[in-house]
C-alpha cells in the first residue's frame, strides 16, 4: 500500500467469492473465499487512496432481489466499518471479468470521465482483469490482493507429505490459466 503514489477517484473491487453464509438468515456478514478484496479495498479507502468504491459484479436472482447479493453485503460490512454508504457505487449486472470491465466502464466514463481508477481483485486473478479493463478502455493501476503464494522455503516434509490444498490450488490455477487463454483468444484481453 505505502507503494501507491498519489489518491484514486474510484476503486473498482471485483465481486466473486468477497462474501460467504452459513444460513439464508445470518445475522452478520461472513467473509468468503475471497473475503480479502474486502479488507483491502476498505484498508485503501480509510488510508486515503481511494475516494470511492466501485464494487462490480452479480449474484444469483433470489439474492440480488432480496437485496443481498455479495456487493451489498461487502458494502454493508464496509459501512459498518466506516466507509459512508454515499462512497460506494453498485455495477450488478456483470456475470465474468469481461462484463465486470465492460459494465464498469459505463459508470465510470460517465461519473468520473477524466479520473485515476484502482483495480482490486485476487493476485491470480490481476492479469486477466487488468487485461480486460484496458481492452474497454480503462486503464487502471492494480492492487493484487488475496495472495496464495508461499514466502517460506519449502522443505523435504512438503515434497513428501500430502497435500488436499495442493489440489484445490492447483484447480484454481488452471481456471485461471484457462480463463487467459480463452480471453485472449476471443479478444477480451
Amino acid at each position: 500500500m505505502s507503494e501507491l503514489i498519489g489518491t484514486y477517484d474510484v476503486g473498482v473491487l471485483l465481486s466473486g467469492g468477497l462474501m460467504d453464509a452459513n444460513h439464508p438468515a445470518e445475522d452478520h456478514a461472513v467473509l468468503g473465499k475471497r473475503g480479502d478484496r474486502v479488507l483491502q479495498t476498505y484498508l485503501l479507502y480509510k488510508a486515503g487512496k481511494i475516494k470511492k468504491i466501485l464494487i462490480t459484479g452479480s449474484s444469483s436472482s433470489e439474492l440480488m432481489l432480496e437485496g443481498k447479493g455479495e456487493t451489498r453485503q461487502a458494502a454493508d460490512l464496509m459501512v459498518q466499518w466506516g466507509v459512508p454508504a454515499a462512497d460506494i457505487l453498485f455495477e450488478e449486472k456483470a456475470r465474468n471479468t469481461r462484463e465486470n470491465a465492460m459494465f464498469s466502464f459505463i459508470i465510470l466514463k460517465k461519473r468520473f470521465p477524466a479520473g485515476k481508477y484502482l483495480l482490486i481483485t485476487s493476485a491470480f486473478h490481476m492479469r486477466r482483469s487488468a487485461g480486460c479493463f484496458a481492452k474497454v478502455g480503462i486503464h487502471a493501476a492494480t492492487f493484487p490482493a488475496d495472495f496464495y503464494g508461499g514466502y517460506y522455503s519449502l522443505r523435504l516434509h512438503d515434497f513428501l507429505v500430502p497435500s488436499p490444498d495442493a489440489i484445490a490450488s492447483f484447480s484454481m490455477l488452471w481456471h485461471e490459466w484457462i480463463g487467459n487463454i480463452v480471453y485472449k483468444l476471443v479478444g477480451y484481453t
